[in-house]
């Protein structure tokens, strides 16, 4: 908290609009805490479900059912969004993941499990969506990039500390007690979020159900962001077998201390990651998404060539400067490219984008498991990277095209 008072006197001094609002931060805390108490389960799940008796396939279907879920409900929650108050829809989408939580130490039959990811995804769906389109609403539009960067740092955080957290607890106590302690985080998420005042825009409260007509694939695709939000599904392609992989990936090459990848990553994360916001309100998001996806695939080549814990390490500190940068800035470039009210559904497609990502990586790296070593997958996976710095630097030589041509006519 008093980092958050520095930061409002030093907008007082700047003449920026305010970002540091009360809103703004207990949105932000809630949020790290929602993240906290899903990302812990993250990887801990496959191996459970593989002391349960789960094959490699079955393995990959945790992933890959969480985020066909996920994508499942986000056009919907993306259409409520264009006409619906942001508070119910925050709190009810906070409600059922806390609530579906609880129910997994009942799911000691893989079928039975698996059912339940499919609609822990659902609800994962819905409330990543409301949350991150009611975070843009109390953001100004002039701080954007800083304002997201600050609140995709609550995101990353939670998908950085809270794994090694869920890892130390399910290796010393027992799954049943994880769940607990994930709950626990899931209740504390929704009281700061109960505390928040929300901030419809104009635009949404002057729509009507009945002006709307819903179309699912209206509602999944926002047109002006398609080129970001594809970015980041290559981008998390690469990732998702790390996601999935990552403690048994340890487990094969003799790493005892995998937290810390995840603490690296959550240190370097923090502190680039208002240097990148900045970055971006400055000059734009396509230098920035260039350097760190160059970053990212060095990180996945260290991590992959991993035999200690210093190597282990140094691939947590690229990840965190490359992977950590990543996500938030294209979160940004997406919602920079629509309009107010449709930024609900632009949250969603992006969001989609990662949880699609992730999904399909898992499934099909699940499958090659089975024939190739863990470190290999993450060298293979490495590809998509590659595929989304070239995609990247044939946008960026497009628009200057279009933009030479516009001056051209202009002239």
């Amino acid at each position: 908290m008093v980092i958050t008072v520095y930061l409002k006197e030093m907008e007082i001094l700047s003449n920026k609009e305010p970002l540091w609002t009360k809103s703004f931060i207990m949105l932000m805390v809630g949020n790290l805490f929602v993240f906290m108490s899903f990302q812990m389960l993250i990887p801990t799940l496959p191996p459970y479900i593989k002391s349960i008796g789960a094959s490699g396939t079955e393995i990959g279907l945790v992933t890959a059912l969480f985020s066909i879920g996920a994508v499942l409900s986000r056009p919907v929650i993306g259409y409520l969004l264009e006409y619906r108050d942001r508070k119910p829809l925050v709190l009810l989408g906070a409600g059922a993941l806390l609530a579906i939580t609880l129910l997994y130490p009942l799911s000691q039959i893989i079928m039975m499990f698996l059912l339940f990811r499919l609609i822990h995804g659902l609800a994962w769906g819905w409330s990543t969506t409301v949350t991150g389109t009611a975070a843009v609403d109390v953001v100004p539009n002039s701080r954007l990039g800083e304002g997201m960067g600050y609140y995709g740092l609550s995101m990353t955080i939670g998908m950085i500390i809270a794994p090694s957290l869920g890892i130390l607890i399910f290796q010393v106590t027992s799954f049943t007690n994880l769940i607990y302690f994930s709950a626990i985080l899931g209740v504390i998420a929704l009281l700061l979020l109960t505390t928040v005042t929300y901030q419809t825009p104009e635009t949404v409260k002057r729509t009507k159900k009945e002006d709307l007509k819903f179309t699912y694939f209206g509602s999944f695709i926002e047109k002006s962001s398609w080129f970001p939000a594809l970015v980041t599904l290559l981008v998390c392609l690469g990732y998702g077998s790390i996601a999935t992989f990552i403690v048994i990936f340890g487990e094969e090459r003799g790493i005892s201390q995998i937290f810390l990848f995840y603490l690296c990553n959550a240190i370097l994360a923090t502190v680039s990651r208002p240097i990148a916001g900045k970055w971006f309100d400055e000059k734009g998001p396509k230098g920035l998404v260039l350097t760190m996806i160059v970053v990212t695939f060095a990180a996945m080549w260290v991590l992959s060539l991993a035999h200690s814990n210093l190597t282990l390490a140094l691939a947590g500190v690229l990840f965190g400067i490359g992977f950590g940068t990543l996500l938030p800035t294209l979160q940004s470039w997406t919602l920079s490219k629509t309009t107010p009210n449709r930024r609900g559904i632009a949250t969603g497609m992006y969001l989609s984008a990662i949880d699609m990502g992730i999904g399909v990586s898992g499934l099909v790296f699940g499958i090659l498991a089975q024939f190739v070593q863990t470190g290999s997958l993450f060298q293979i996976s490495s590809i998509f990277l590659v595929a989304a710095l070239f995609l990247t630097l044939f946008e960026g030589k497009k628009s200057a095209r279009a933009e030479s041509r516009r001056l051209r006519k202009a002239l």
